[in-house]
């Protein structure tokens, strides 16, 4: 790191961690790479396209599972993730391991999942969709889930990145997803609507150190106590949209109390909420980026109380809706399977040169949905939206298929 860590910060995470776990932050977050990790889509299973020969990297990857998810697999290094096909596709995330650990949260204290029941869920600030696609992956069958983002740049890459997951073939994913542009207020009148609430909130971004040298620059004591007040804020709005025995999940990319575990404390005495549990991953100790996460259900457990049923989502016609999965245009029978080398040519936005019925297509590879083409006969027309166009023109081959099909149950 060309930057040097603020002594405001070394001072705090002193007083915090003592002076051993706090060294040894200091050295990883100075001296080591950030750990690279991928999140399969339980719902998408690839299948080799017949005949052809998917070439891996020169150097061999190592995948070795996340023990917090059983979907999440640390590589042993970092592939061409953009020239894979299946990655456009859906199959699966490029995600940071230590966020994954909302995986076993869910696991462990979901009612709802745990039971297979359908549930009403919000990711109240969901860019760039990593957290909303593991749970989207995870929600039972039937399940909505509500994936926000108020900034409008942001907006799109969720987006973009829900529509991959969820774009199926045939049929509708198993769990409706809409994407929303709003403002935390303007959730207001969802009042006891939601089983699950992920606030996922803004921060002071202590957990990026590794990745980004503007986070450390851009840090001070100062933005610390505003970004805790911002998140107070933030949850406080939301809290009367949880139904009384759901679950909220708080989580940020910090290692400072007055974010983390300082605010959660706060949510339970002011608004009423029951703490589960609570985990800091500190580089250098765990293996993944900064980040802190906490269980709290809203009220007392569920199996002490008498919980009544959740209100019915209202009508999304006055939200600004960017994509809902329920919605999304299917082909039929009228796909057509696409080689690596003309998925790649699909991906940056180019004509394919090949036989197909005309009118509208869905092109696929290995068994899954890339986007929509529109056929002339003896030529496919590109519609694949252009701001997801790939735009190197780099001719490295890779997938990871061969590596996820041998290494998920």
């Amino acid at each position: 790191m060309a930057v040097s860590l603020p002594p405001d910060f070394i001072r705090m995470m002193q007083e915090q961690y003592g002076s051993d776990a706090a060294c040894a932050l200091f050295h990883a977050l100075l001296e080591t790479e950030p750990e690279v990790s991928v999140r399969i889509n339980p719902r998408k299973r690839p299948q080799t396209p017949d005949g052809e020969d998917l070439t891996l990297p020169t150097e061999e990857l190592t995948l070795t599972p996340v023990p917090w998810c059983r979907e999440g697999f640390y590589l042993s290094g970092r592939p061409p993730f953009t020239m894979d096909p299946l990655l456009h596709a859906g199959a699966y995330y490029v995600q940071e391991a230590s966020s994954m650990y909302l995986s076993e949260i869910l696991r462990r204290h979901c009612a709802d999942i745990l039971a297979d029941t359908p549930l009403q869920a919000l990711d109240l600030c969901a860019a760039p969709g990593g957290k909303s696609t593991l749970m989207a992956g995870l929600l039972p069958e039937g399940s909505t889930l509500l994936c926000n983002e108020p900034m409008p740049k942001r907006a799109q890459v969720l987006s973009e990145n829900v529509q991959k997951w969820t774009r199926m073939r045939e049929g509708h994913y198993p769990v409706r997803c809409i994407v929303t542009q709003q403002m935390p207020a303007d959730f207001a009148r969802f009042t006891d609507c939601f089983d699950l609430i992920l606030t996922d909130v803004p921060c002071s971004g202590e957990g990026m150190f590794r990745k980004d040298e503007e986070a450390v620059r851009g840090w001070s004591p100062e933005a610390v106590m505003r970004c805790s007040a911002l998140q107070r804020e933030i949850v406080e709005t939301v809290w009367p949209t949880l139904r009384e025995g759901a679950l909220l999940v708080y989580s940020t990319c910090t290692f400072n109390r007055f974010e983390d575990e300082d605010n959660v404390r706060w949510i339970c005495e002011r608004l009423g909420g029951t703490l589960l549990e609570e985990r800091h991953f500190l580089p250098g100790r765990d293996r993944g980026e900064g980040f802190y996460v906490a269980a709290v259900r809203k009220g007392l457990e569920a199996s002490s109380q008498e919980v009544r049923e959740g209100q019915p989502l209202p009508s999304m016609r006055t939200m600004r809706v960017l994509y809902d999965s329920d919605e999304a245009p299917l082909c039929g029978e009228n796909c057509v399977a696409l080689t690596y080398d003309d998925a790649l040519h699909y991906l940056r936005g180019e004509a394919l040169r090949l036989e197909a019925p005309r009118g509208p297509v869905m092109l696929t590879y290995a068994g899954l949905p890339l986007g929509e083409g529109k056929s002339v006969g003896s030529r496919i027309n590109n519609l694949y939206p252009a701001p997801w166009r790939i735009r190197t023109t780099h001719l490295s081959r890779f997938s990871l298929l061969f590596k996820l099909n041998h290494n998920t149950p």
